[in-house]
């Protein structure tokens, strides 16, 4: 990845406006579109596979009930709602919502088809009535009609008063984007103090911005095809802001350290930094895009498109990153290198400016801050961890105790319409009248079905913890019921979770009392208990997932056992603070802050949260202890390198956290009752992270462990892949470009190469187009080494470059540009060359041109081959001609699909194949411009001596003789 993003930087620097270009015809392509079709999101529920839904799938089949409704509760102002004069304005209003288009509503006091009797509060001085939408989405201009529509006028203005609320105007009014300016101002204001640019403060938020305009008109142009709830935009906005902002300062501020070389050109510079924070940024921001996507576990649809939501910005946030804002950088050249503090001969001292004296003072008290903080926090670990713990600890316990809902009307802000219909019926009709369930029964086996769903819904009123069944009706055709339940208590009452799965556990027996058959409970009120139960089925098994896919990546980036685990547990205390101070201020109202909703969390917040907060606190982890290990690798001493690699990156690390809680905490004040509580979790979350664990817990946790931080066993060291994200490969490719331009051009050089552990290391150099011998040493497998030599397996140490290729980390590329073959092989097919490359090229090349000019250029190489080991002095029998043919066959099969590099492993002494076989095929490659290396292994050839000895003792007697 290093060296990838090496070369990526080196382009970039040929390619920035083009680049630059491209982003902006991008942008304006996405947002014309945008302006042009409109947003078309959908707030409905579906969560497939639950009774639920598949209840509103019957009802929306079999009731035509396809659009919303609104509810709306009129109220006499004296004497009974069903007075004349009462009824007489209940009818006129009931008229005036009818008529507006595409709205329909019977007069409540009818009573409306299906009801045998009008909805009535107690003392009979307010009913309810319900306004169907033809639409599922009805427009503002249809909205604002009905509210209009249902004011009461002329003499009905003082009969009775009205109130219009229900699902229809769950809607929220577009947020204001003034906090969201504060933030980025805030955002801003950290950039300029961290990099004492203002052109540099302003690139990571120019980044931002483009990557959130790139992704919001996106999903506005993708929500008119596929199914987009309005809450995924919010979500992605605030985090692809927030990532975006961060990733472009860990870059930035990476090429402007290696910018501050003065002998170092920008595009090395940005090579370098792209090739070191660019893998760093990549393996972030894929942590974040692999938990939100994970979120899909849960299974509800309307989270998986928040998550793929919110994984897209991030991942235009990274791409943005390493492309955009090195493109920007590249074409501002020197305008970013930091200035030099240029140092004159010193001067007396009462000569000295005092302001320069001042200047450097406050420099190092900076600079002492930091050192300060990490010697203060290891200086005595234990006294640091227990509190630190202690107190997270007891962040987290209000988390206990939370209560998970989908929000309602309830947690609207009390100004709105909804809010306000719902505080009426509560207090007018009971709370149960806000939450009703609908049940769904079929009665085509009945003969009389009026009578039948009358019997049922008799027999439903009897059931505890039900109040009402206002509505029982069967549909046009007769095979279906639809009844409406009134429970005692609202949506998210602890006795309506109970009373739903009471009336599914008792479905078979009321099916077979009253002759119906599949009893459904649907309705939102079951869809909320539903998506909450899916939810909480789905935490454990996600929270397995994150905490798995942490550990492993972790392991697989430090190359430790204690690093993962450190940061694993600290990310769960970092959640449980996180969730604990949510529930403490939103369920429990205990910061009393004007303007947030107390009640129930809504139900996918915890997932939610997990989610993210596991991306990025794998970020400071990720850009605070490479800076540790790093200097660990070098130096090999814990102490030292905490200390170091903690005044390094914990300036950056502290930019980066302090605005991305300010990014989010702007979300707060104007978001939705969906995005309040999650925009403050996430801003607690972050916060605790960044300052608590990873900047205090963490360097003490490394600091009692010393050495044993990064121990990692050497059989689970072999198994695990090599991922280099602190930019290793890179220096090691500069060191190598370096060597070459001293030492020559090299086709393989291999420095200390340990095949196995304990093996004796192997020494090479290999000019292009040569032939060159190794002599393999005892304890070293022949075929090991050639596998180790051409990427086929990995070393156990050691330094090893194939035609410029590092391995391991361009293992796949060395498997195409080399290969080994054994010469002395055994083989038994005994065709012509040309047969068995012809075969050969069937199975590996699909193009039939390419096949040909294949088999053309291997039956070539492979007759060239043969006849330079016909040469060869011995006489092989029928076993010795086929092996010759076998490793002739598989040397030009090689070269032929694009290999410049063979190794070739010498016949051995007991092979059929004639001594010098291999020495033959290694000239006639170098000959045709393939390099060579021959390894010899030391056992065969004093075997091969020993036998020639052997057979020179024997021959001399019979010489005498003669």
């Amino acid at each position: 990845m290093s060296v990838f993003l090496h070369r990526l930087g080196g382009m970039l620097g040929r390619y920035a406006a083009f680049v630059v270009v491209a982003w902006l015809l991008v942008l304006g392509t996405v947002v014309g579109l945008s302006m042009v079709l409109g947003d078309d999101y959908d707030d409905s529920f579906s969560i497939p596979g639950t009774q639920s839904q598949e209840g509103q799938d019957i009802i929306l089949d079999r009731f035509d009930q396809s659009g919303t409704t609104a509810t709306v509760v009129f109220t006499a102002t004296n004497g009974k709602v069903t007075d004349s004069a009462n009824a007489k304005a209940v009818k006129q209003v009931a008229s005036a919502i009818n008529a507006v288009r595409g709205v329909s509503m019977s007069n409540p006091l009818g009573p409306p088809p299906g009801q045998s009797a009008p909805i009535l509060s107690s003392d009979k001085t307010a009913t309810l009535g319900t306004a169907s939408f033809a639409d599922v989405d009805p427009s503002e201009e249809t909205l604002d009609a009905v509210l209009e529509a249902g004011r009461p006028t002329g003499s009905a203005r003082s009969a009775i008063t009205t109130s219009v609320g229900g699902d229809a105007y769950n809607a929220s009014d577009p947020p204001s984007r003034i906090p969201e300016l504060i933030g980025l101002g805030i955002s801003f204001v950290i950039l300029a103090v961290t990099f004492a640019s203002l052109v540099a403060a302003g690139m990571p938020i120019l980044s931002g911005l483009v990557g959130v305009g790139v992704t919001i008109s996106s999903l506005v142009v993708i929500s008119n095809v596929v199914t987009v709830n309005s809450s995924s935009p919010n979500l992605a906005e605030m985090l692809g802001l927030a990532v975006g902002i961060d990733y472009a300062l860990f870059l930035l501020s990476r090429y402007r350290r290696q910018l501050a070389d003065p002998g170092i050109e920008p595009v090395v510079a940005m090579s370098r930094a792209m090739a070191t924070a660019g893998s760093a940024v990549v393996f972030a921001g894929t942590t974040v895009i692999i938990a939100l996507t994970g979120l899909a576990v849960a299974r509800i649809p309307v989270l998986t498109v928040m998550g793929l939501a919110a994984a897209a910005a991030v991942a235009v946030a990274v791409l943005a990153a390493l492309t955009l804002v090195p493109s920007i950088a590249l074409l501002l050249g020197e305008r970013l290198r930091p200035r030099r503090r240029t140092r004159p001969d010193k001067p007396a001292a009462d000569e000295r400016p005092p302001k320069k004296r001042t200047k450097q003072k406050r420099t190092k008290e900076k600079v002492l801050l930091r050192a300060r903080w990490v010697h203060l926090v290891t200086a005595h670990p234990v006294l640091t961890i227990v509190p630190v713990v202690g107190f997270l600890l007891v962040l987290a316990i209000p988390a206990l105790r939370i209560e998970l809902a989908l929000p309602d009307n309830s947690t609207a802000p009390v100004n709105t319409p909804q809010r306000q219909t719902y505080d009426v019926i509560t207090e007018t009709f009971g709370e149960g009248y806000n939450a009703p369930l609908s049940v769904t029964a079929g009665v085509i086996t009945s003969s009389n079905p009026t009578q039948t769903v009358n019997d049922l819904a008799k027999g439903l009123r009897q059931l505890p913890g039900v109040v009402a069944v206002p509505q029982a009706t069967p549909n046009e055709s007769g095979d279906t019921a639809l009844l409406q339940v009134i429970p005692t208590a609202g949506q998210n009452a602890p006795s309506t979770a109970e009373l739903v799965t009471e009336l599914r556990d008792n479905s078979s027996a009321l099916e077979k009392k009253y002759g119906v058959t599949d009893i459904l409970v649907t309705g939102p009120t079951a869809t909320n208990i539903d998506v909450s139960d899916r939810l909480a089925g789905a935490l454990l098994p996600f929270a397995a997932i994150v905490i798995g896919l942490s550990l492993l990546l972790l392991m697989i980036v430090f190359r430790s056992v204690a690093v993962p685990l450190k940061a694993t547990l600290g990310y769960l205390l970092s959640v449980g603070a996180a969730l604990g101070v949510v529930v403490a201020v939103f369920q429990w109202g205990w910061l009393g802050i004007p303007g947030l909703t107390e009640g129930p969390i809504v139900s996918f917040l915890p997932i939610f949260l997990m989610g993210v907060l596991f991306g990025l606190a794998m970020d400071y982890e990720m850009f605070l202890v490479s800076a540790m290990r790093e200097e660990y690798v070098h130096s090999g001493d814990p102490r030292d390198a905490i200390y170091t690699g903690f005044r390094a990156s914990a300036p950056v690390v502290t930019a980066a956290a302090l605005i991305m809680t300010s990014v989010f905490t702007t979300f707060v004040p104007d978001g939705s009752n969906t995005i309040q509580p999650i925009a403050f979790g996430l801003a607690v979350g972050v916060f605790v992270d960044a300052f608590v664990v990873r900047m205090t817990l963490v360097p003490a946790v490394l600091m009692l462990l010393g050495h044993r931080a990064w121990w990692l066993p050497a059989w689970l060291d072999a198994r695990i892949p090599e991922v280099d994200v602190e930019g290793a490969a890179m220096h090691r490719k500069v060191e190598y470009e370096d060597w070459e331009k001293t030492h020559g051009t090299t086709a393989l050089v291999a420095r200390d190469l340990v095949v196995r552990a304990g093996a004796t290391p192997v020494h090479l150099e290999a000019p292009p187009t040569r032939v060159t011998h190794l002599p393999v040493p005892e304890d070293v497998e022949p075929v090991e080494l050639a596998q180790v030599l051409v990427g086929r397996q990995r070393p156990s140490g050691g330094e090893l470059v194939v035609g410029g290729l590092l391995l391991p980390e361009q293992g796949g590329a060395v498997q195409t540009a080399a290969a080994y073959v054994e010469v002395g092989r055994p083989g038994d097919d005994e065709r012509p060359v040309s047969d068995q490359v012809e075969e050969r090229a069937r199975l590996s090349v699909s193009s039939r041109r390419r096949r040909t000019e294949f088999v053309a250029r291997g039956t070539a190489l492979a007759e060239d081959l043969q006849r330079s080991a016909a040469v060869v002095d011995g006489h092989p029998g029928p076993l010795g001609r086929a092996a010759t043919t076998a490793a002739v066959v598989e040397a030009a099969l090689a070269v032929a699909g694009g290999a410049g590099l063979l190794v070739l492993i010498e016949e051995g002494p007991e092979s059929n194949v004639p001594a010098g076989t291999a020495e033959a095929m290694a000239q006639e490659l170098s000959r045709q411009g393939t390099t060579a290396v021959l390894l010899r292994p030391d056992a065969w050839r004093r075997q091969r001596l020993a036998a020639a000895a052997g057979r020179t003792a024997a021959e001399q007697p019979e010489e005498a003789s003669t």
